[in-house]
């Protein structure tokens, strides 16, 4: 049934407190959904400068802090990233290091710190198959990191060409093609040919290309990862699309085209944007608001256009600096964070 047609509404099923500054990012464990009868587990991290690990009750269904990670970090932890395996935890902070942290059960340990920014480290991101982690900074650079035997982390690549802070990195869901976004206002997708592991900058996406004309905050790929969405301090959020299966034929690069643009929704910046995997686009902004937008289904010659699904104002008392649907199927959890020191989950239902 379309959504469109559904009577659904954002509930909001816990607060989840204890973080004593801002709260900058969360992101879920990706082995951890109630198919495998595994409780769901949420990572936090804020401003100040600790990670905290929250994990569901199968009982209760309650949320609570399972531990708490500090002393590793000095300053403000401004992203948090899983491996594909749910084992390790890559904090990235503004002391200029990334921490490694390893899932022993009932507790964690950081099991390496990687060093080379000169300044802040804002993102850190895995790829699909677990084997190379990137980091981005204030210092204009992209950082690839090859993951070696006996918790060794080496610095595959340095990228550079953004001309301003880079504020995420994501690697694509199902291939090893690194996207970067900044305060240049960019898109940059960063592709190596061959196994050499020799990245080249391959594509821009900027003002020039349909692009956006602010600093650009945040990128998500759907579940198929022919389209991703970007948002921006231009107040907009933009979907753009490539043919996948000439990507993943190895043939050549195919290029990432503007398929549409969202605006008038957010009247602040819109710090993240997020594609649960069927398919509905959530968005958290600087107006303390979050958005969920569907596809259409309406391919006009103009190309594919998305619907304003749902709208929940004063979602947070301060801006929402981060959205997150959780990656099981079905039960359509969003965690989001704020810069009120909150972290709330949502459910996505249907009025009653």
């Amino acid at each position: 049934m379309d959504l469109m047609e559904k009577n659904l509404e954002l509930v909001e099923i816990q607060k989840l407190e204890g973080h004593t500054d801002r709260v900058w990012s969360v992101a879920w464990n990706p082995v951890s959904s109630h198919a495998d009868g595994v409780s769901p587990i949420l990572a936090s991290c804020s401003g100040d400068s600790t990670v905290r690990i929250w994990e569901q009750s199968s009982l209760s269904r309650s949320w609570t802090c399972k531990t708490v990670l500090e002393e590793t970090h000095t300053r403000t932890v401004r992203s948090c990233a899983w491996s594909p395996s749910g084992q390790l935890l890559a904090t990235a902070s503004f002391d200029g290091t990334t921490g490694i942290w390893k899932n022993y059960g009932s507790e964690f340990d950081c099991i390496s710190t990687l060093e080379g920014h000169e300044n802040e480290v804002k993102s850190v991101s895995w790829n699909a198959s677990g084997s190379h982690l990137a980091t981005c900074s204030r210092d204009k650079s992209v950082w690839i990191w090859e993951v070696l035997e006996g918790n060794e982390y080496d610095c595959a690549a340095v990228l550079t060409g953004h001309t301003q802070d880079v504020k995420m990195v994501q690697w694509h869901p199902t291939m090893d093609v690194l996207f970067s976004c900044s305060y240049d206002n960019t898109i940059k997708v960063w592709w190596s040919e061959d196994d050499d592991g020799e990245y080249q900058c391959v594509q821009t996406l900027g003002e020039s290309n349909n692009g956006h004309s602010s600093t650009v905050w945040s990128i998500s790929f759907n579940a198929a990862g022919d389209k991703m969405v970007t948002c921006s301090d231009d107040l907009t959020l933009k979907i753009w699309g490539t043919d996948i299966a000439r990507m993943q034929s190895g043939e050549d690069y195919a290029p990432w085209i503007h398929l549409c643009t969202l605006s008038g929704y957010h009247d602040r910046t819109i710090y993240s944007a997020h594609w649960s995997r069927d398919d509905i686009i959530a968005s958290g902004a600087g107006d303390n608001a979050i958005r969920l937008f569907v596809d259409s289904k309406d391919d006009s010659v103009d190309g594919p256009s998305y619907n304003l699904l749902l709208r929940k104002n004063k979602a947070h008392e301060n801006d929402v600096n981060s959205v997150q649907w959780s990656p099981g199927e079905g039960n359509r959890l969003l965690a989001s964070a704020s810069d009120d020191g909150m972290v709330k989950i949502w459910q996505l239902a249907t009025k009653p």
